[in-house]
């Protein structure tokens, strides 16, 4: 079944079809040579039950947060700021992608949407100060991914979901993982353009109070992040009342800058219907295919699999990440998680590993898949906003931020208090 279930999944994704129908498609065939027993006749429940939880109603108003900050102009404001507060390092305005990148993950919760904007705005000043393409490109699309890592993120919403863990524990956990990363991505450049100052583009200096007047645009950003994230510590509301309450906060905030208008509602919403439509059928086909096989056995088959090779935890974690890597190469990130979390989760909590630090090491690890070809989505969105160069350039500038994430994987394995200080402390 295993092998079935693996060549099924690549053959079909290789062919282009739809993430979201393979997943229902594998579980058809889990059903007709593999069970004895008439599973579709459970899908009507299936599809009913995965999708009614008010737990899911906030991916839709993370969604449509994000599409509000970006379509206003507010992440035009935000990166001009913090280009005033971090271009004087060597890398220049590479930073300011890093830092950007960092602040629109605080609230969109979606790392190709951070991407993209930051790609939009950022790549006119690249041709026009002269930074090296590969190592700027591969800058924004390594910031990025820290849309899924960073608080409030859609993919642990996801992964609490599906493995029934505390989505604000999960967002407490992936706060200090997520910083790190921004800073660790920002000392590489640090030490990239020492070594190679010609890859790192014009330092600039502003003046102290322009610095102080920019810092204007950054406060409502940080007033948003505070609302939504601090709501749901301090118990004032769940995940999917804060984002609500973070919907109404970005279009006051688009409302302030003058950024609203009917032409960006319409743009918003739509591209919101776009994304939910698309990440609800995933979840849906994911829950079908997960309960045709747990009814099947795959469950007891991996794991008397594995009991049989008689690794030893640590052992086990290295195989599974070793697994996810070379998933992560040909399968999209969202995918990668529900379609793996019923098989591998349950392995690795019998291991004695807690669920709620295993979901940050997952979170690192596909990020490493949103800039690892050939289905590196956040190297085709950045290739996308250059408009000229090749893709080549993107994966060659992504690639120090790529080693930079399996450094954090290995930080997390080695010290686990990376990710549970905070849940622990706070809880």
């Amino acid at each position: 079944m295993i092998g079935f279930i693996s060549v099924g999944l690549l053959g079909l994704l290789a062919l282009s079809i739809p993430v979201g129908i393979v997943l229902f498609l594998l579980g058809f065939g889990v059903d007709t040579w593999f069970s004895s027993f008439p599973l579709t006749r459970g899908l009507g429940n299936m599809v009913w039950s995965s999708s009614n939880s008010a737990t899911l109603i906030a991916i839709p108003f993370f969604v449509l947060l994000g599409e509000i900050l970006v379509r206003s102009g507010v992440a035009t404001r935000t990166y001009a700021a913090l280009d005033r507060w971090v271009s004087w390092l060597p890398g220049g305005l590479v930073h300011a992608n890093v830092a950007t990148a960092t602040m629109f993950s605080a609230t969109s919760g979606s790392s190709v949407a951070t991407a993209a904007t930051v790609a939009t705005v950022a790549m006119p000043q690249a041709e026009r100060l002269g930074y090296d393409p590969k190592l700027f490109s591969g800058a924004i699309a390594a910031g990025g991914t820290l849309g899924i890592m960073i608080p409030p993120s859609i993919n642990l919403i996801v992964y609490g979901f599906l493995t029934q863990s505390s989505i604000p524990q999960l967002f407490l956990a992936g706060l200090i993982p997520g910083i790190a990363l921004a800073l660790a991505f920002m000392a590489v450049t640090v030490l990239i353009c020492v070594i190679r100052p010609d890859l790192g583009g014009v330092r600039r200096t502003f003046p102290f109070p322009q610095m102080l007047r920019a810092l204007i645009d950054l406060i409502p950003i940080l007033i948003l992040f505070g609302l939504i994230v601090g709501s749901i510590y301090l118990g004032w509301a769940t995940p999917t009342e804060a984002a609500a309450v973070g919907v109404a906060g970005a279009f006051l905030i688009a409302l302030a800058f003058g950024g609203v208008s009917w032409d960006m509602l319409t743009q918003s919403l739509t591209g919101t219907v776009k994304i939910t439509s698309m990440i609800m059928l995933i979840v849906i086909g994911a829950s079908f295919l997960n309960f045709t096989l747990a009814s099947a056995g795959l469950g007891r088959e991996l794991t008397e699999f594995m009991t049989g090779l008689g690794l030893t935890p640590l052992k086990t974690i290295l195989v599974v990440v070793v697994l996810y890597i070379v998933l992560g190469f040909f399968i999209e990130t969202l995918s990668l998680m529900v379609v793996t979390i019923p098989i591998i989760v349950p392995l690795v909590v019998a291991q004695g590993y807690d669920v709620i630090w295993f979901g940050i090491l997952m979170i690192v690890l596909i990020e490493m898949a949103l800039i690892t070809p050939p289905v590196g989505l956040n190297l085709y969105v950045v290739q996308g906003a250059r408009k000229s160069g090749s893709l080549n350039e993107v994966m060659l500038g992504a690639l120090p931020y790529c080693l930079t994430m399996l450094a954090m994987a290995f930080l997390l394995i080695a010290f686990p208090a990376i990710a549970l200080f905070l849940p622990t402390f706070l809880q």
